[in-house]
């Protein structure tokens, strides 16, 4: 197929040697182009469904992650600041 885009291949030869109809190579290259122009249209217009769902999977996990930090610095100064057990009381 990117043969015959770039002009080396007839459309006629590459269904030959396809053993299809030049309308089926034709078809595809419709097909091909069409599904070109919109994956350049959709890189332009920013990032896929996927990407997003992903960036705010990682925005949601680093702010859980900040919080549980948070939580153990607490509670780790809290614990500083308390007598521990005794060594003697067993």
């Amino acid at each position: 197929m990117l043969s015959v885009l770039a002009g080396e291949v007839t459309v006629a030869e590459a269904a030959r040697r396809a053993k299809v109809s030049e309308q089926s190579v034709g078809n595809w290259k419709r097909q091909f182009l069409e599904a070109g122009k919109t994956g350049l249209a959709a890189g332009r217009s920013g990032p896929s469904t996927r990407e997003q769902q992903l960036e705010a999977e990682i925005a949601e996990l680093t702010q859980a992650l900040g919080e549980a930090h948070l939580e153990a610095r607490v509670w780790k100064k809290s614990a500083e600041g308390r007598p521990g057990p005794s060594r003697t009381s067993r």
